[in-house]
């Protein structure tokens, strides 16, 4: 199995740099290039499709989208991982802080797989844990009630009455309102994804994937005598990191290739 995990894309305005940069990193993956996009000797170079596109949360800096109201800034991102899946990658997002009621557009409308909160996922018979992370330390009590407020289902009802145009501009607010609530200094978030990380493979978990802190982190533990992983995948906003996956291993790289 090749898989791709990404996240904390934030795409906002098809001007932005890291906006056209992740479209060029689609098409990459579209063609083949992934093995080329990582820096490993032991991969080789040589072209061969991902089977899984794993996108954990914040892909978008706000969503509030209907399946019949797109955001028009949102479109050709969309075009292009439709291209991708078209190829035969299966394509699956797990909803962040600031993107959540994505499942009546992507996985109703466009067959990609959804997540809510948490994903146990199996590759080459690898147990792994995949989210988006913001919930994997509960302490912040008025960051975790904001969060249950905004998922709600009166929410979810108010929002789609409102026209698309206040709908986004709306957006824009709680989207900044959740990264002051949300954000705290990288390292300090690493610390409470590791801990809650380890109590999970002390479990049957053999990796524990997440984004959310905006720091690429790759490190293996051994417990009880097989090798452990905890992955935070960093960003598309300074580091430009991604998590390649094939037969077992695990590669953090970044784009272009540094």
């Amino acid at each position: 199995m090749k898989a791709v995990f990404i996240s904390d894309a934030h795409l906002r305005r098809s001007t932005d740099e890291r906006y056209s940069q992740f479209i060029q990193f689609l098409a990459d993956l579209r063609d083949g290039k992934a093995r080329a996009l990582v820096d490993a000797q032991e991969l080789g170079r040589d072209k061969t499709p991902i089977d899984d596109l794993y996108i954990l949360g914040d892909f978008f800096d706000f969503w509030f989208c209907s399946k019949d109201h797109i955001h028009p800034e949102f479109q050709l991102v969309i075009h292009s991982l439709v291209d991708l899946q078209k190829t035969g990658v299966r394509i699956h997002l797990c909803e962040g802080n600031h993107d959540f009621f994505m499942k009546e557009y992507f996985h109703d409308v466009l067959g990609m797989e959804v997540f809510e909160e948490w994903a146990d996922i199996k590759l080459d018979k690898l147990r792994m844990l995949v989210a988006h992370g913001d919930t994997a330390d509960r302490s912040n009590r008025t960051y975790m009630m904001f969060r249950k407020i905004l998922r709600s289902r009166p929410f979810y009802n108010t929002q789609r009455v409102i026209p698309a145009s206040v709908r986004w501009a709306l957006a824009g607010i709680t989207s900044s309102a959740s990264k002051q609530m949300s954000d705290d200094n990288c390292d300090f978030l690493v610390e409470k994804m590791l801990s809650f990380a380890t109590g999970k493979l002390r479990e049957d978990y053999d990796a524990v994937i997440l984004g959310h802190c905006h720091k690429p982190v790759l490190r293996y533990f051994d417990v009880g005598g097989r090798k452990k992983t905890f992955v935070a995948l960093g960003d598309w906003i300074r580091h430009y990191s991604f998590l390649y996956y094939e037969n077992r291993k695990f590669f953090m790289s970044y784009y272009p290739l540094r």
